[in-house]
């Protein structure tokens, strides 16, 4: 257990990655735990200071900071609790059985690719060449091979490849709702000098969106401003419309053909981002009368973990222990993906680790969408 005065903070990145990955290589065994809003004195005493509200809107990202620039990977939660009336937050980290943990990238000069820490006397200690190979001697004299770990789709026989349909998205709700909007500016530039906006305005504001939708007077910088938030505001109704009447569902299976058990298994994926490749990273709200309500958390757990980056979108997903002879489904609930008509004839790859405690090495391949 580790205590810090302060929440980490957007500023403390490198130093919540350096405490993570310092408590994930600590020679013990359970769940290890980050209290922040809690200091101990000279005498061993703690002392609360109660964390700002602010603090626990999930920013920075924690989980996927954790999954994005630590290998393997590591179980994390975050939640804040009250202490003798004041809030303390709370990071708790799984089991950690396929040490070492080090950075997967490079974060900044002073966190760099492959920099390990381990917890020595309350503080992270960079780990040497010695203790390094003491820990990687030590898992791979326990591993198992990952040679006879076969994953793929599900089929009658586990596919490497998967055809996926791709969908005609020119109903998408916001790129109708900008049409309707541009035909208004461009009515409006039309018929700028001929006295007659409003009327035209008027007129073409009924036709795009009916009569009983009333009418508002506004001009081309305003109709820009409304342009520029149209995605955010059909938000809600685009993400409806991608992952729940155009959806594909993806699945992947596990085929543990080895004598033993994978213990604490975690497969990420890794694919290419495209403008007409759209994956969820969420489960999409519910449409109820006229509105859209979130599910419960119950169900939004058993989506996995999905983080978009520019170039790349990464996914992660914890399995717990795999058995041995038993095909085992890798999603509790599947992953959403939609394709877009561009992407229609093309090819996509999607590189897959599968990660264990008793692995002696990552189970590494790749599988590929054809659209």
């Amino acid at each position: 257990m580790q205590f810090c005065k302060t929440a980490y903070g957007a500023d403390g990145i490198h130093r919540f990655l350096r405490d993570v990955i310092s408590l994930a290589n600590a020679s013990v065994s359970g769940n290890r735990y980050i209290v922040t809003g809690v200091e101990l004195d000279e005498k061993g005493q703690k002392r609360i200071q109660p964390i700002d509200g602010d603090d626990f809107a999930g920013n920075p990202p924690y989980q996927a900071l954790v999954a994005d620039f630590i290998e393997p990977p590591v179980r994390i939660t975050y939640q804040h609790v009250s202490l003798e009336g004041k809030r303390v937050g709370v990071y708790e980290i799984g089991d950690c059985r396929d040490r070492p943990y080090m950075m997967r990238i490079d974060h900044s000069e002073r966190l760099r690719r492959g920099d390990a820490y381990i917890r020595m006397n309350e503080t992270a200690v960079k780990m040497g060449r010695r203790q390094l190979q003491e820990l990687f001697a030590k898992k791979f004299r326990e591993a198992v091979p990952a040679d006879n770990i076969e994953i793929g789709f599900p089929g009658e026989i586990i596919h490497k490849d998967l055809r996926i349909e791709t969908s005609d998205l020119s109903q998408l709700p916001s790129t109708l709702a900008s049409a309707k909007l541009m035909q208004l500016m461009e009515i409006r530039e039309k018929v700028k000098d001929s006295g007659a906006t409003t009327v035209m305005a008027r007129l073409t504001h009924a036709r795009l969106f009916g009569s009983d939708s009333p009418y508002e007077d506004r001009n081309s910088e305003e109709l820009a401003a409304e342009m520029s938030q149209i995605q955010h505001k059909h938000e809600d109704e685009d993400r409806h419309y991608l992952f729940e009447e155009k959806v594909r569902n993806l699945q992947l299976v596990i085929l543990n053909q080895g004598e033993g058990p994978i213990e604490d298994a975690a497969l990420t994926l890794v694919m290419p981002n495209h403008d007409a490749f759209y994956v969820a990273n969420q489960l999409p709200k519910r449409p109820k009368d006229d509105a859209f309500v979130d599910r419960s958390a119950a169900e939004m757990s058993t989506y996995p973990s999905v983080n978009l980056k520019e170039d790349a979108v990464h996914v992660s997903n914890n399995l717990g222990e795999i058995p041995t002879g038993a095909l085992v489904q890798v999603f509790e609930t599947p992953l959403r993906i939609c394709v877009g008509s561009d992407l229609r004839g093309r090819k996509l790859g999607i590189r897959y680790s599968l990660f264990g405690s008793n692995l002696q090495r990552p189970a590494k391949g790749k599988l590929r969408l054809l659209f």
